[in-house]
């Protein structure tokens, strides 16, 4: 997914084939600094990060302060992705996995599991962190484990065995670790967006490579306009997304996957060791991305009727599944929601 007005060059397109977080990166790149019709300013600040591309679009009459308001916003999405990284082996998620337990956690990394933990639950064990192990495995035998490596990885995944508290964290299997990538980035938009709130900026729009967080009307006073890219034949989907507020999350395995068959990528199933077939993507909107971006992997574990059904049921939450065959499957609101 991405803002409409806006076309990802090749590169960023290759960026976005890889895993996981990069460190943190130089200052974003001024996009846009502009003195609007009505007066106000808008600032458009860019930077790779996540694997991904990563905006800060904000509307207001102070300059400085939006200047200050979007810098601060990047800082504590560098100070997150510090904590969260899981292939950084000193941040607190690779001491975790290193070591199997971690004492005196930042309390992101709690929440964050916490939040998990309720996911995991709410769709019947779909959303599960414990995955790791599985999806690195895949990822280093090119989709094509031993099977008996496969077999011996998947009994090491189980939410069960993760206890977490806020004086300590702890794998209770061998070889057991966790991921954020499916929840850690829409966390990091929301608290990206937090900052900006908290500076008074009211109009904005945040996107981590399709986790979206939007807030007030553009600069031509109508909503932030998203759309959702064709992940079989590229380009957009006819369904744009219109926003004054809350957000939007992406899921799929269309654009990373392990095998030349194109059977296996980052989405795993902890119940069967296995990545969704009949699904391309899951869109989801919702109140924040970190539980868009959450719910939205769950879905892209479930068939889209199942998943539909599922989103259906989430107060406040909205879908779109794109199946194998490129067909969408709505949930009840999504075609209002959109406009």
């Amino acid at each position: 997914m991405r803002p409409a007005h806006g076309e990802r060059d090749p590169a960023t397109m290759a960026v976005l084939l890889e895993m996981g977080f990069e460190p943190a990166g130089p200052a974003p790149e001024r996009i846009e600094d502009t003195i609007l019709p009505s007066g106000d300013h808008k600032l458009v600040l860019d930077r790779r990060a996540m694997s991904t591309r990563v905006s800060v679009a904000a509307i207001h009459h102070s300059r400085c302060l939006l200047d200050e308001a979007a810098g601060r916003a990047f800082e504590e999405m560098d100070r997150l992705i510090g904590l969260l990284n899981r292939f950084d082996p000193g941040s607190a998620v690779g001491v975790l996995n290193a070591e199997g337990s971690l004492a005196d956690p930042p309390p992101e990394l709690t929440l964050l599991i916490d939040r998990s933990a309720a996911v995991h639950e709410y769709s019947g064990g779909a959303f599960d962190i414990t995955v790791q192990p599985l999806v690195d495995l895949l990822k280093g035998a090119g989709g094509s484990p031993d099977p008996v490596v496969w077999r011996d990885t998947l009994e090491t995944v189980g939410s069960d065995a993760l206890r977490a508290s806020t004086s300590r964290i702890a794998l209770e299997r061998d070889g057991m670790g966790i991921t954020l990538d499916g929840i850690a980035k829409g966390y990091i938009v929301d608290a990206m967006a937090s900052v900006l709130d908290a500076h008074g900026i009211d109009r904005f729009l945040v996107d981590a490579g399709g986790d979206i967080r939007a807030s007030g009307l553009r600069e031509d006073a109508i909503p932030w306009v998203v759309a959702v890219r064709d992940p079989r034949q590229g380009g957009i989907l006819p369904w744009p997304l219109r926003m004054t507020g809350g957000a939007v999350a992406t899921s799929g395995g269309y654009e990373a996957r392990f095998d030349p068959d194109r059977s296996w990528h980052h989405i795993v199933s902890s119940r069967t060791g296995l990545s969704p077939d009949h699904v391309l993507s899951v869109t989801v909107k919702g109140p924040t991305a970190f539980a868009s971006d959450a719910l939205a992997t769950a879905v892209a574990l479930m068939s889209p009727r199942e998943g539909v059904r599922f989103i259906d049921s989430a107060p406040g939450f909205e879908c779109m599944v794109i199946d194998v065959e490129g067909h969408p499957t709505l949930s009840a609101g999504w075609v209002g929601w959109a406009g």
